[in-house]
């Protein structure tokens, strides 16, 4: 091939499936017979195919009709139309094949293809489709994509709005919530003076039961002394009575010591009881105050746990703040995506925009050259228009020569057959003769043999001579026997 461009040639049963498989065969049932032993349709209906197919858009068909200036160059248009047809897709494929680097097409092969020249032309066309194909297949992930582009951005679009509208319902409970958590910080400081005001006065009724209980330690240290002392006194009063009946004044003077000294313990006792009295009220006040502790402190852990709650409460705001800072990231994140994909779908359309323009241009160029070229083959058909003349009265020579030709070859076998006959009725007559000669011979030999037995008794010279006779008869004789046989 004329260019650096090289493409492995495929069998023709190897093309024959490919154009099938790629929809490109000009009939449904295509074999490598039909490559192998082409006809003159074959590479015009695949590269028509291969054009209505993958290169003309929908609309950019021209539908085999003539211009007006091919309409008034030709004397009769419909004559011409399948012959400006071919042209066209000639020209057609002509320039596509270049543009692959493919530049051996001739119009010699769209009228009278050979088996290389259509191997060569259609592993090219066959090697591109399989180019064509790898690439576009690389490039579905990017058109699915792109494609899926608008229901991406619906969705993009619905998240953005859901989120938003889950921002201001939590800022509008964020306000909603305000007056609430800024009268719980009121609440949970005045609480917190009570509470420091409940630790001072639990302090100082901790430190007035401290005095109490030290002082019923005491009086119940004195009760135990006084017990003890009564008994004692019960010990003496029983001892003094012993001693009563042995000196009554003694015992009247011990008496009345007794009783003064019974009166001061009355008295005692009776301090006692006052103090046990005045013990049992400071417990019934300890005991009142302990209660009221313990329901300041019940208060104190109410207020506790409503000083957690709010803390939970404002915990949850928070996160709830990280969240929508979080969610708003990632929809900034997302429209940077959508600003990005759409810079890629720009990007795509300007280069299908380009390629559609390249393309029209290409168009525009092969349509120029398609009118110079018909141009062109009208003035060659009309030049040759006088060869055609010639070249029919050279034909009608030709068919005069060939009939004249037929006639005399029906003669000249008519005189072969009459020579043949004549050569078999000689073949016949010699045949016949020789076996008519054929016992005359033998009798010869037959006198040779006793000749050359009555020489070899008794020798002579006129033996020898017969003996040399004898041979040459011998020879004679199968000379003519194998005359007979052929």
């Amino acid at each position: 091939m004329a260019s650096g461009f090289h493409f492995p040639l495929l069998p023709p049963a190897k093309i024959a499936e490919q154009l099938v498989e790629f929809d490109v065969a000009p009939f449904a049932n295509l074999r490598a017979e039909h490559i192998a032993s082409p006809q003159p349709d074959l590479l015009p209906g695949v590269l028509g195919r291969f054009f209505d197919y993958f290169v003309d858009a929908p609309g950019d068909g021209e539908g085999g009709q003539l211009g007006f200036s091919e309409l008034e160059v030709l004397d009769n248009p419909e004559h011409h139309e399948e012959a400006i047809r071919l042209l066209r897709l000639y020209s057609k494929s002509q320039a596509f094949l270049e543009s692959i680097h493919y530049r051996d097409l001739t119009l010699a092969d769209f009228t009278h293809p050979t088996p290389r020249r259509v191997v060569e032309v259609l592993s090219a066309l066959i090697n591109f489709l399989l180019y064509r194909h790898d690439k576009t297949e690389l490039l579905q992930p990017i058109v699915s994509e792109s494609s899926d582009y608008h229901e991406r951005d619906l969705e993009l679009k619905a998240r953005i709005a859901q989120l938003q509208k889950e921002i201001a319902d939590h800022e509008l409970a964020e306000q909603m919530e305000e007056p609430m958590a800024q009268q719980l910080e009121v609440d949970v400081n005045a609480l917190q003076q009570k509470v420091q005001v409940y630790n001072k006065q639990q302090l100082a009724l901790r430190a007035k039961a401290a005095a109490i209980s030290d002082k019923k330690e005491e009086i119940d240290m004195k009760i135990t002394q006084a017990d003890f002392e009564l008994t004692k006194h019960a010990q003496e009063n029983s001892k003094l009575r012993s001693k009563l009946v042995k000196s009554p004044e003694k015992v009247q003077r011990a008496l009345e010591e007794k009783k003064s000294a019974r009166a001061k313990l009355k008295e005692s006792e009776k301090i006692a009881t006052q103090n046990a009295q005045e013990k049992t009220g400071t417990l019934e006040i300890r005991n009142k105050a302990h209660e009221k502790l313990v329901k300041q402190h019940s208060k104190i852990q109410d207020v506790h746990e409503q000083l957690a709650a709010a803390k939970t409460v404002e915990k949850e705001v928070k996160t709830r703040k990280a969240k929508l800072n979080d969610e708003s990231v990632s929809v900034m994140s997302f429209e940077a995506q959508i600003v990005e994909w759409k810079g890629k779908v720009h990007e795509m359309e300007e280069r299908l925009k380009a390629k559609v323009k390249e393309r029209n241009q290409i168009i525009a160029d092969e349509n120029q050259k398609m009118g110079a070229l018909s141009s062109e083959t009208e003035v060659k058909l009309q030049c040759l228009e006088p060869r055609e003349k010639k070249v029919e009265a050279m034909i009608a020579k030709a068919s005069k020569l060939c009939s004249e030709t037929a006639s005399a070859r029906t003669s000249a076998t008519a005189q072969q057959q009459k020579i043949h006959a004549k050569f078999n009725n000689i073949v016949k007559a010699f045949n016949t003769y020789m076996d008519s000669v054929d016992p005359f011979l033998e009798r010869v030999e037959e006198v040779g043999r006793q000749l050359a037995g009555e020489c070899a008794s008794a020798p002579d010279p006129s033996a020898a001579v017969a003996t040399k006779a004898t041979p040459r008869s011998s020879t004679t004789s199968k000379k003519s026997r194998a005359r007979r046989r052929t």
